[in-house]
């Protein structure tokens, strides 16, 4: 009995120690609880998903919301969009800021083509980029966005369908980190 009782002493630790190591602490998600609370005031179900995940905030702009279908071109209706970030990310100063490009699986067409795309992932990438040195021009730490395109993986629905293609035309601003 008494070494039943030793062994818990011992395990009882260990394991919460083990349990709140994966969690998230209750300062960082505050931080990132308010965040979310002032992007869920600034956007519209129809413009932006956003999520607040375990250590993660998460911003999915639908396709047509930022660029026509084959585009990357910032549009001054991108802007519109773009722009309600800027007050949750300008005071950033150690949470990073991901932003990855999504596409569907058609191939890029021949005016792409002409202008040095050449892929679904360099569409994708053209599409992060653009979205970050927007953020950059309107003020937010530039040490703390970062861009990446995953061309046509990851789909998050079927594209067999023009509605799951166009699910799959993304862009996601994930705020990673202690939400200050």
């Amino acid at each position: 009995m008494k070494d039943r009782l030793n062994r818990r002493s011992i395990l009882a630790p260990l394991a919460i120690a083990a349990l709140l190591g994966g969690c998230v602490s209750a300062q960082t998600y505050d931080a990132l609880n308010a965040k979310y609370q002032q992007l869920l005031s600034s956007y519209s179900a129809d413009q932006a998903e956003i999520q607040l995940l375990q250590g993660k905030l998460k911003v999915t702009f639908k396709d047509a919301i930022l660029y026509p279908e084959g585009g990357y071109r910032i549009t001054r209706q991108s802007e519109a969009v773009l722009v309600k970030l800027v007050p949750a990310l300008s005071g950033l100063q150690q949470t990073k800021v991901v932003v990855d490009g999504y596409t569907d699986n058609v191939p890029v067409g021949p005016d792409m083509q002409r202008e040095g795309i050449t892929s679904n992932f360099d569409l994708s990438s053209r599409r992060a980029d653009g979205v970050v040195d927007y953020l950059r021009r309107q003020g937010v730490n530039p040490a703390l966005l970062s861009a990446q395109g995953f061309g046509d993986t990851n789909p998050v629905a079927s594209n067999d369908t023009p509605e799951g293609r166009a699910k799959n035309r993304r862009i996601e601003v994930s705020l990673v980190g202690p939400g200050t």
